[in-house]
């Protein structure tokens, strides 16, 4: 009990200032790090990203690749203002992230990560944390959209089944294409896709795959992906390493370059891959 009171008497390190700019309307989805340095609290001598400056404009589709330990992660968790940069600014919308009220920033951002964070109640529930007050049809739309109606209408009580803790009932793909439905009835303008179909087999990636080009559409997209698929239909291509940006352009123009990212293809995609 005595750690339970002390969590609950924490002090988050990241809040609203006092007065907090409000976001623009309607928003866009525009993002700008300009000279960011970061290090993650339990290592201030290593810095996860370096003068990292990285723009995006409304409605483009950027794939972020690099080694282990690039600092990909680490730009969407600056994103999502999980943490602070020491240097540099990072705005949404042309506002500084710290000027504004976390939850407003967080209202305009969507995100579907390698395991979706599902719970123990129903498809419409899981489906509901996404905006609590949409509609049961809006649900529905998003399903339909995430190509999720049609296994979910085979549950035992479709919408109203219980699919278990962490959603153990369905398969991963299943569980996947509910976080996309999710990510949709939210209806955020900026998408953030971490190593979403990195876990699937070919069938299910196939599904989530065509459901993650419905999500894509007409939003803001940053994409953590070691699959070729998804890279190859990014508008932009940003190739880091050791914290900072060291090649940006199409699949094509960077493998004909034979620097990181032609390298990184061949390993990770084969001879195909490479040659695009």
């Amino acid at each position: 009990m005595e750690r339970i009171a002390e969590l609950l008497d924490a002090t988050p390190g990241i809040a609203a200032p006092p007065v907090p700019v409000a976001m623009p309307l309607p928003a866009r989805g525009d993002i700008v790090f300009s000279g960011v340095t970061f290090a993650y609290p339990g290592r201030p001598d290593l810095p996860a990203l370096r003068d990292f400056s990285l723009t995006v404009r409304h409605g483009e589709r950027v794939a972020l690749v690099g080694p282990s330990g690039a600092g990909k992660s680490t730009v969407l968790r600056l994103l999502l203002r999980f943490y602070d940069p020491q240097a540099g600014i990072i705005r949404i919308d042309g506002v500084d992230l710290k000027a504004t009220a976390p939850a407003q920033l967080r209202a305009r951002i969507a995100m579907v990560g390698q395991d979706a964070a599902l719970f123990s109640g129903s498809a419409y529930e899981n489906l509901r944390y996404g905006r609590e007050g949409a509609t049961r049809d809006e649900l529905r739309r998003a399903a339909d959209a995430a190509q999720a109606t049609g296994f979910i209408d085979r549950l035992p009580e479709g919408f109203d089944t219980p699919i278990g803790e962490r959603a153990k009932s369905l398969s991963g793909g299943q569980r996947q294409r509910l976080a996309i439905a999710r990510a949709l009835v939210r209806d955020a303008p900026i998408l953030l896709l971490d190593e979403a179909t990195s876990a699937l087999d070919a069938e299910n990636e196939q599904w989530v795959q065509q459901a993650l080009e419905v999500a894509m559409a007409g939003r803001t997209t940053i994409v953590i992906a070691h699959r070729l698929a998804t890279i190859l239909k990014a508008d932009r291509i940003i190739v880091m390493q050791d914290g900072s940006v060291v090649e940006q352009g199409s699949h094509e123009e960077l493998v004909a370059t034979g620097k990181l990212y032609a390298r990184l293809a061949l390993l990770q995609f084969g001879v195909a891959g490479a040659a695009g």
